[in-house]
């Protein structure tokens, strides 16, 4: 780790903050806009399913009566 550190040591600083993540970029650009679009797609599927979910507790309540005195003739 000690050699590493040397090597950017003597590195102009346009290489270390330029070059250096824009080949990261260029070489794991694939990988890390997959793993995005599948974290992104996934928490749009959460988001979605609580909706739902709360929607449907929503309308079984507005129904139901919510323990007032209705019967199911109210439908």
């Amino acid at each position: 780790m000690d050699g590493i550190r040397q090597t950017f040591a003597g590195m102009p600083w346009w290489v270390k903050w330029v070059a250096i993540p824009l080949l990261v970029l260029f070489v794991f650009g694939g990988v890390i806009t997959s793993i995005l679009g599948a974290l992104i797609s996934f928490v749009f599927k959460l988001l979605l399913f609580v909706a739902l979910v709360g929607g449907l507790i929503f309308i079984v309540k507005k129904f139901t009566g919510s323990g007032t005195k209705s019967s199911s003739r109210d439908w």
